[in-house]
């Protein structure tokens, strides 16, 4: 079976900085999933990967457009503090997660309060030209209640409360 629109793919990855430092992988046999053709993976990563079968392996740079996308201007917001995910103690620098109406969010924290924090709010890769190695573990078709729903379940893919 090959990636197309309406497939789930679960695969493998190293995501690399533009210096070549890795950023981020996927724990080994524990593959991230998501369903094709629906607006849930990175624009340039779908491109490179729909047509692809179990086993291959892409090696893929992506400009900024094509990845996190662009750096925008005076992105900073004020969060409560409480609504910070990923550490107990914050400090400036550090990577956050927010709930937001679009789902889960990366912020960068740009100053700590007691009850309130700034932070930026592009996407710590934003502007950034990065590289992904991925293996493309399996494919198979998504259920009606996937394409419903527009994301892959199951082992690394989205779980429902």
């Amino acid at each position: 079976m090959q990636i197309g629109k309406d497939s789930v793919v679960q695969f493998s990855y190293t995501l690399k900085d533009e210096s070549g430092d890795i950023v981020e992988a996927t724990d080994e046999g524990s593959p991230v999933a998501y369903l094709h053709g629906h607006n849930s993976m990175l624009p340039g990563l779908e491109k490179v990967l729909e047509g692809k079968s179990v086993g291959d392996t892409v090696s893929e740079t992506l400009q900024p457009a094509d990845a996190y996308g662009e750096r925008t201007e005076e992105p900073t917001q004020r969060v409560p503090v409480k609504h910070l995910q990923g550490a107990k103690k914050w400090k400036p620098g550090m990577t956050a997660t927010v709930q937001t109406e679009q789902g889960n969010r990366q912020v960068t924290i740009v100053k700590m309060g007691k009850f309130m924090a700034t932070v930026d709010t592009n996407h710590p890769l934003a502007g950034k030209v990065v590289t992904f190695d991925i293996e493309i573990k399996d494919i198979r078709e998504a259920t009606a209640e996937e394409i419903q729903h527009g994301h892959a379940h199951g082992a690394g893919g989205h779980h429902h409360d």
